[in-house]
């Protein structure tokens, strides 16, 4: 029996890469695979309230980075490794993958202090597949040009957005036998093609 996977999708505001999520799980149901879909921050009651308090209040950049650690510790231990642990492979729309890009690329918070935060939160653990889905930025920007509920981080200007994906590529060229690359400015059906290549070899 193939051991559990953990997938997670990465990737700046406007990338695209929810649109995808429920058909990248259905494939793997329709495999036969038990699969659990979650996100972050979020994935518990507590995860989901943080969530809210993050997405929508102005805080200094290292308490951010703290309250989204510490809503990805409880996702962890409620969520994530129980499945695992049983079996099921889980996929998150965001993992750690986005504190080094968002408040570490983005914010400006040094990496030495997510990686405390890192090794303390979830030890060794890594994804054992990290989708990015790269674009320009002058296109996931207008990706979200018509969304009128816009949260304080797609609010964000461009600079940072350019900044968060630096960091996202970065993450990516340190760890390549973890992360695939999608191409996320093609069109739907071009960018389904390449992830139905993917799930195909996972």
């Amino acid at each position: 029996m193939t051991r559990a996977k953990f997938i997670t999708f990465e990737g700046v505001d406007g990338a695209g890469k929810s649109t995808h999520l429920a058909w990248f799980t259905e494939t793997l149901r329709q495999r036969g695979i038990d699969v659990l879909l979650t996100r972050e921050p979020g994935g518990t009651p507590l995860g989901e309230s943080l969530r809210r308090i993050l997405l929508h209040e102005a805080m200094h950049p290292e308490t951010e980075a703290m309250l989204m650690f510490a809503a990805r510790r409880e996702h962890l231990e409620q969520i994530i490794l129980p499945a695992l642990e049983c079996g099921t492979w889980v996929i998150s729309d965001r993992f750690s993958d986005a504190s080094f890009a968002y408040q570490g690329g983005g914010r400006g918070v040094p990496v030495a202090k997510l990686e405390q935060l890192e090794k303390w939160v979830q030890g060794e653990l890594q994804p054992d597949l990290t989708l990015l889905f790269d674009i320009p930025i002058e296109v996931a920007r207008e990706r979200l040009a018509n969304n009128s509920s816009l949260d304080r981080f797609e609010q964000e200007q461009a600079e940072f957005f350019q900044r968060v994906r630096q960091a996202y590529l970065q993450r990516a060229a340190k760890m390549p036998q973890r992360f695939a690359i999608i191409h996320a400015e093609k069109t739907l059906e071009d960018v389904k093609k390449e992830l139905s290549l993917i799930v195909a070899n996972i």
